[in-house]
Parts: C-alpha cells; structure tokens; sequence
C-alpha cells in the first residue's frame, strides 16, 4: 500500500559519481584560510568565479586576522580641531583638509572631547551665537587589538563612521574609519579628488589653477609647466612629483602645507597612506615660472 502521504519535498538526487564521491571523502575541503585563498585562485582559474569576486572574497578572509591597529591612521597624521579656534581658522582648516568628521581635542592632543561633523559649521553660519561644544558629537574609542570584523559590525550597528583607537596604555594611537575597514575589502575606495587615469593626471581648475596627482612623473611636470625641477641633493633621483616634494620638504605633508619650487607654489589637497594623492599648483607671481 502506497504511503497516503508523501513528502512533499523529497531528498534531492545525488548526482555525483561514485569517483567524485571518493574524491570529496579524500579532499573534504580547505581546512584553513590559506587553503581557502588556493581554493578561490582555482575558482577563478575555472571560470567559477571572477577576478574582482575573488578579490572581494579573500579581503574578507584575510579580514578576520586584522585589528584596528593595521588599517589606522597613526595619531601623528590625524588632523584635530581645537575646541578653542576661532571659526575662520575652523572654517579653514576643514577646507584644505576636506574630512567629513573631525576629532576635537582641548589642552594636549590627547584629550579628545567629541568628533566634529564639517556640515554642522553651516548651523554656526546662521546662529552664530552657537557654541560649538553644542555641535560635537561623543567620540568612540577601539582598541588597537580590535578586529576588524567587530568593528565593522559596531560601525553598522552604531552608525558610527569612526573611532579613535586606544594604545594599551590608554593613549591615542590613531584613527580609524569606516571606509578603512571596507577598503580592506573592496580596495581602494576613490573619493571626489580621485579621477579616471584616462582623464588625466594634471587638469585645469576654474580658479586657473591646476589639480596635479602626487604619482605624476616629474618630466610630464616639467613639460606641463615648463620649468625644471632639480632636487637640493644631486645624488637623489626621483619618479614622481610627489616623492620630489616630500623629499625637499623633509617630512610626509600633509593635507594645507604649502611648498615652493621652480617658480610654482604646490598645496596639498589629499594625502593617502602616507603619500600625496593631490596638489594645488600654481605659478608664484613674484617668482619666474
């Protein structure tokens, strides 16, 4: 007699052969995350899946190893806001930056009492009899040990797009935001400063002024502005304007600093991962170009 009731959702067909079977027994998958990277590569190699897909994937592997203290910006490099400054020194200094969110800090650096968001300056346009401490939002603070998969989870949960990362001693050590943590995933996140390659490295601004890439080749610098420039030290060679700069500045710029050379003044728009990504340049007028 037939079962009055049948599944209604019978076991799927087993399709695999019996040497398929005995191979899975033998190689029942990858057993740690390096394995797993192998399997992708394979994947990809087969069609399976695509480059920018297995790319995406193995960043979210190699995320679960990796804390806040890998992806921050070291506590050297965070522009602060003092609590103190004036608003046309403020109003100034979130232009030349161009952050979205700005640690405040009041006495030493390392008191950090709030995060300043730079479109809540439009509220002290209209009330000026604001204070601003009524603008900082409270600021998050993370371990260095931190890992990044939490962090991620908390910046969602919280609608947090920073935090400030603590040192074991309790010191500030960097900063870390939310588009680090899914650079790690997606790469590179380009914001309104980045262009297409193809558009170009060195383009005209309304102001006649020009927008230069810090990884433009000095001789394309040269022959877009007609002049020569020569390191102090003749024994060093550089590629790149950007490394040019750096190199007669003495240190990293940073995002406002200002440096002349070879008749042309060069400002510093948006620094990434320790380097230039963007200049100002234009000819100083009482210098020859």
């Amino acid at each position: 007699m037939s079962d009055p009731h049948p599944a209604r959702f019978p076991d799927r067909e087993d399709k695999r052969t019996f040497l398929q079977k005995i191979a899975e027994f033998i190689h029942p998958g990858p057993d740690s995350a390096d394995e797993l990277i192998e399997t992708l590569a394979e994947a990809q190699e087969n069609n399976i899946i695509g480059a920018e897909s297995r790319a995406m994937l193995e960043g979210v592997i190699r995320m679960a190893d990796m804390t806040a203290g890998d992806v921050m910006v070291p506590a050297t490099r965070m522009d602060l806001v003092h609590i103190d400054e004036p608003y046309d020194v403020l109003l100034h200094g979130v232009i030349d930056t161009g952050h979205s969110r700005f640690p405040v800090y009041q006495g030493e650096r390392e008191n950090i009492i709030g995060i300043l968001l730079a479109k809540d300056l439009l509220k002290l346009q209209r009330a000026p009899e604001l204070n601003i401490r009524a603008l900082l939002r409270p600021p998050v603070f993370v371990p260095e040990s931190k890992g990044l998969n939490d962090l991620l989870r908390e910046f969602q949960s919280n609608r947090n797009h920073q935090a400030i990362v603590i040192d074991e001693f309790g010191r500030v050590a960097g900063l870390v935001t939310i588009e680090d943590v899914l650079e790690q995933i997606v790469g590179e996140i380009e914001d309104e400063f980045d262009i297409a390659e193809d558009e170009g490295d060195i383009f005209g601004l309304a102001d006649r002024t020009y927008r230069v890439s810090g990884d433009t080749t000095i001789e394309r610098v040269e022959d877009a502005f007609d002049v020569k420039l020569l390191s102090t030290d003749p024994a060093d060679e550089f590629d790149t304007i950007g490394g040019l700069i750096a190199h007669e500045m003495g240190h990293v710029p940073k995002r406002g600093e200002r440096h002349r050379m070879a008749g042309l003044e060069f400002v510093v728009l948006h620094t990434k991962g320790g380097a230039v990504k963007w200049f100002k340049v234009s000819p100083v007028a009482d210098e020859p170009v």
